[in-house]
């Protein structure tokens, strides 16, 4: 099943080598990112609680150790690195389809992988989840985007989200350690 958790073939082979622990330790993996400089590469895992969607430090404390100690043996990325281990945040990435129906009456910022009638980038508020289909109500015409084709999403804080962030998990925060 498609979905945007990881992108390269890299982030891919670290999305598999550390998933089955995540979701092990009662957590679901949000995403996988691998970035940086020349001295030293990044790699960030996003992460959530399977049960609430929230993420605490010591979550996040917990996450870092367990999957430190599986990088550590695996030696999926060959350089020196800095290992985020974080909460999606307010303003979250939307990697799977079913965070577009979890998310739906919020604004999102929508961008393609090939453009819909020229226009490759959109904003609006998520109508709906139709199959794969992916419904953003953009001012008054209702757009329905192939959940395939979305290159990357994410959250637009608004007054709405922050409301209703205050209404459910704390505040999510992330650790960094550097390997």
């Amino acid at each position: 099943m498609y979905s945007l958790i990881a992108v390269t073939d890299h982030e891919n082979r670290v999305a598999n080598i550390v998933g089955p622990t995540i979701e092990g330790m009662g957590f679901e993996l949000v995403r996988v990112r691998i970035g940086g400089g020349q001295r030293r590469q990044q790699l960030q895992i996003m992460a959530e609680r399977q049960v609430d969607g929230g993420m605490e430090i010591d979550d996040c404390a917990q996450v870092s150790k367990r999957i430190s100690a599986i990088l550590d043996a695996e030696e999926p990325i060959s350089e020196k690195f800095t290992l985020e281990v974080s909460s999606p945040g307010v303003d979250r990435p939307l990697t799977r389809l079913k965070d577009f129906e979890t998310w739906k009456g919020h604004r999102a910022k929508i961008r393609l992988s090939q453009p819909i009638d020229g226009q490759q980038a959109f904003t609006g508020e998520i109508s709906a989840v139709d199959g794969e289909n992916i419904c953003l109500q953009v001012e008054d015409t209702q757009k329905a985007l192939a959940f395939p084709i979305i290159a990357s999403a994410k959250l637009l804080i608004t007054d709405k989200l922050l409301r209703q962030g205050r209404t459910q998990a704390k505040p999510k925060k992330g650790l960094e350690e550097t390997k």
